[in-house]
């Protein structure tokens, strides 16, 4: 056995424990289809639709993990803005039709975030859901991490191995200043941007410009646009016979991962990392990431600049 192989045989263990089995994907979808349902009855919603996003869609949850929900309004079939306070209102009003129905426990309305969010906990699943109003920007990060995942299947067992270290490290809670499943996920591709040779490209190579900026208009439209432009970029890197091929286990990649990050204290005050360009940038170049008001910064430029 390599010096790898009894890892190996842990983290597919791990895989084996945290890999979502059919019933827990069908305990989300009845999740979704209920709350389609309540939504349907709130005067304040009619002609909306509810739709999942984060970590369900990208396939990068496990057992256990969260359900991320926005409820998209009706603008015909142009893509809709509200204001935050248009969206307290809606999710008031959902959180009167959700108590009167019942089924739910846990609820919490987190009006005065920068994004109102509605928490609460499917009973008797133990299914936590987030529910936001009009998070299209969430939904197309969503979709770029499922296609992502395309490219190579370690960045999926790689994701879910990462959200666990983190769980056990208690450092995967942004409410104590640690990370979320989506940053998680962004580290997890720049490793395999930056380890030798790169199993994944700079996302500008994928997608160039800023995402956000480009969801404009007619939404079909748009996101077919999208899709159709990932698609032929993604399809471009797998077709280059030339590009050396990664033949590392997932026991290699994992330990090179924390090794990459062990030292992260030493650089973070001075470097970002950038799945974008797929580099570490200088913080001082960045005005985005001035003042230095976080531990560490993270900028995904075709999705968001943050």
């Amino acid at each position: 056995m390599s010096k790898y192989g009894m890892l190996d045989n842990v983290l597919n263990d791990i895989l084996k424990a945290v890999t979502p089995l059919q019933e827990d994907w069908a305990i989300r979808f009845g999740i979704v289809n209920d709350l389609r349902l309540v939504a349907e009855s709130v005067e304040s919603l009619r002609g909306a639709t509810v739709e999942p996003f984060g970590s369900f869609v990208s396939n990068l949850f496990t057992r256990w993990g969260d359900l991320d929900i926005s409820i998209e309004l009706s603008n015909g079939s142009h893509i809709s803005s509200v204001g935050k306070k248009h969206k307290q209102t809606l999710l008031a009003d959902l959180l009167k039709a959700l108590r009167a129905k019942g089924g739910w426990n846990n609820l919490q309305f987190i009006i005065n975030a920068r994004v109102p969010i509605l928490k609460l906990r499917r009973y008797p699943s133990g299914i936590s859901c987030d529910i936001s109003i009009n998070n299209l920007q969430g939904q197309m990060k969503s979709k770029m991490l499922l296609w992502i995942s395309n490219i190579d299947g370690r960045f999926h067992d790689m994701v879910l191995l990462v959200k666990e270290w983190a769980k056990a490290h208690k450092i995967n809670n942004p409410k104590t200043g640690t990370f979320n499943s989506y940053s998680l996920s962004l580290l997890v591709i720049f490793h395999f941007q930056t380890c030798a040779p790169a199993i994944l490209p700079p996302l500008k190579d994928i997608y160039p410009g800023n995402m956000v900026d480009d969801l404009i208009g007619v939404r079909a439209d748009v996101e077919d646009l999208i899709g159709e432009t990932c698609d032929t970029n993604i399809n471009r890197f797998l077709s280059d016979k030339s590009r050396p091929k990664n033949k590392k286990s997932l026991a290699e990649l994992f330990v090179e991962f924390l090794r990459k990050f062990a030292q992260m204290d030493s650089w973070a005050s001075k470097m970002g990392i950038s799945p974008y360009t797929g580099q570490w940038e200088q913080i001082k170049d960045n005005t985005r990431w001035l003042p230095k008001t976080y531990a560490i910064f993270v900028i995904l430029c075709s999705l968001e600049q943050s």
